[in-house]
């Protein structure tokens, strides 16, 4: 098969196209709808998880945009090669720089300048660490494009010239960026207006203050001889307020001292 042979993925058609290819658009967008662009050797890995639950919904109705961007078209020669080897010597492959550039000149086609309001992203084990307040940032921009990296990384260059920013999932490594794409990209998408239903949700939850989330109880009032908290069944709103707050605080203290640091000193 051909690069320029058309390939199915399902509901969706992912050819050799120097166009951003917009995923899963049976509905109009909305206007001002978020968009995520996504440079990747593997578009055919998107949109993955992204296309069910809430988010496929979500994109489904166009209140959001999935796009890709596949970086092998922008390669060198016959081969469209998008890697060589490392200056200096070492193992593995680097990602060349007007390779990449020519993805980041298509992707920025469209978009605003400012970072503030379109984030430009590698995703990167050196990076720092992706928390909820960047998905909040994300969320808020108009967009956000993301470097899937492949091989052993990226022609340094190209990341200072384009001006970057490097984001990790975790402290750990993957073959590649598109798991940690869509991980990302679920994190700020369900922040959009509409995406979740009910936008206290978000606000009880998991690091949205600073703590890890309080414990969560359901029927059966028993199960194998537990029982819910009695607290949580009296009633009384205020009590169930602090004890979830108490309970949150307690669970963070113990199992993320980092957290529970951070989230003291802001308190004093």
């Amino acid at each position: 098969m051909s690069d320029d042979t058309p390939r199915s993925h399902g509901r969706l058609a992912i050819s050799a196209s120097l166009r951003p290819r917009e995923l899963m658009t049976d509905t109009p967008m909305l206007r001002g709808a978020w968009r995520a662009r996504i440079i990747t050797l593997l578009p055919e890995a998107f949109p993955g998880t992204l296309g069910l639950s809430l988010t496929g919904k979500a994109l489904q109705e166009g209140r959001w945009a999935l796009e890709t961007i596949d970086l092998r078209p922008f390669g060198i020669g016959k081969h469209r090669n998008v890697d060589d080897t490392p200056a200096g010597g070492g193992a593995g492959m680097v990602l060349r720089a007007d390779v990449v550039a020519r993805a980041f000149d298509e992707a920025a086609i469209g978009t605003p300048i400012d970072r503030a309001r379109w984030p430009v992203v590698y995703l990167s084990p050196r990076g720092r660490r992706f928390d909820q307040a960047t998905a909040r940032r994300w969320a808020g921009a108009e967009g956000v494009t993301l470097l899937c990296g492949r091989f052993e990384g990226v022609d340094q260059r190209v990341l200072d010239h384009y001006a970057v920013e490097e984001v990790s999932l975790g402290d750990f490594v993957l073959t590649g960026g598109e798991i940690a794409a869509q991980a990302m990209i679920d994190a700020a998408v369900r922040l959009l207006p509409g995406v979740l239903g009910n936008a206290a949700s978000t606000e009880e939850e998991s690091h949205s203050h600073g703590l890890l989330e309080h414990p969560h109880y359901t029927r059966p009032a028993v199960w194998e001889g537990r029982e819910i908290p009695a607290v949580l069944t009296s009633g009384d709103h205020a009590a169930v307020d602090r004890w979830r707050r108490a309970e949150a605080e307690r669970i963070t203290r113990e199992r993320r001292p980092d957290l529970w640091t951070a989230y003291s000193s802001r308190a004093d």
